[in-house]
């Protein structure tokens, strides 16, 4: 298991820290927890594709990423809560705003606005959903739940499949993941799951805590995949070395980038 000791004592040091966040502090404080994380994250995503030389670019997606968890931070409630879709609607017209002045190759340009602009997209929305979450009802329990049960799932396919891993998941996008760490992970999302509902989640009944255990176990490992994806087309291992055992902050939070909008939604859809 190459690694497993920088993983344990990563968790050692930063679990604690983010449960103080969480459960004690201001919300202002998790705030700005989420943002640093959703700038560090679009900050390794543009490396994916722009070179070193498109600093003005990557600044300004993460600018524009900054001013959409903005948005949901100051929106939970009429009037403000169209200004994450206004946010966006009006991030989609700059990023196509920003190719059509700075382009230096015209066949490029395209793209260039897709990454710019899908970079806010993948990193900065859907990792405000956090921010959704934390503005409802025991927001702070929910937050505990939504990262526990998705490091769980990560950790029991990492684990698993470290273990007992024989048969490849997809190798051609992430030779390493396996089927049976895919079944761990899934498994030990159900159990917590079902733990945290007896132990700080009484809302949740025992048919959302096994429905929740198996959406969010698939989410996140389809995203933990994406991720892989996307990393093995740019040609890179690790979106950073931010934590050494772990890779980058996006290696951390591929999935969470997942399940969070889901089991937001989950919420405000089914347990209304």
């Amino acid at each position: 298991m190459k690694g497993h000791p920088g993983r344990v004592i990563t968790a050692v040091v930063l679990l604690p820290i983010f449960y103080v966040v969480v459960r004690y502090l201001p919300s202002y404080c998790f705030f700005l927890l989420v943002t640093g994380g959703i700038l560090i994250g679009q900050y390794e995503f543009y490396r994916f594709h722009y070179p070193q030389d498109h600093l003005t670019r990557i600044v300004t997606g993460m600018a524009l990423g900054f001013l959409l968890v903005l948005s949901f931070y100051l929106g939970f409630s009429p009037p403000t809560q169209t200004f994450p879709v206004a946010i966006l609607t009006l991030i989609a017209i700059s990023a196509m705003l920003f190719s059509l002045f700075t382009a230096r190759e015209i066949k490029g340009a395209l793209i260039d606005s897709a990454v710019l602009f899908f970079g806010v997209f993948y990193v900065s929305f859907l990792l405000s959903h956090l921010l959704l979450l934390r503005g409802l009802q025991e927001g702070e329990f929910l937050i505990l739940f939504i990262f526990g049960i998705t490091w769980l799932g990560d950790a029991g396919a990492y684990y698993v499949g470290s273990l007992m891993g024989r048969h490849s998941l997809a190798p051609r996008i992430s030779p390493k993941k396996t089927i049976e760490g895919a079944v761990g992970g899934l498994v030990l999302s159900v159990m917590g799951s079902l733990a945290a509902k007896f132990w700080f989640l009484p809302t949740l009944t025992v048919a959302d805590s096994l429905r929740l255990g198996l959406l969010l176990g698939v989410v996140g490992q389809l995203g933990d995949l994406v991720e892989s994806l996307w990393k093995r087309s740019a040609g890179v291992k690790d979106s950073s070395s931010l934590f050494a055992a772990h890779g980058g902050l996006l290696d951390k939070v591929d999935s969470l980038i997942f399940t969070a909008p889901v089991f937001y939604y989950y919420l405000i859809l089914v347990k209304g």
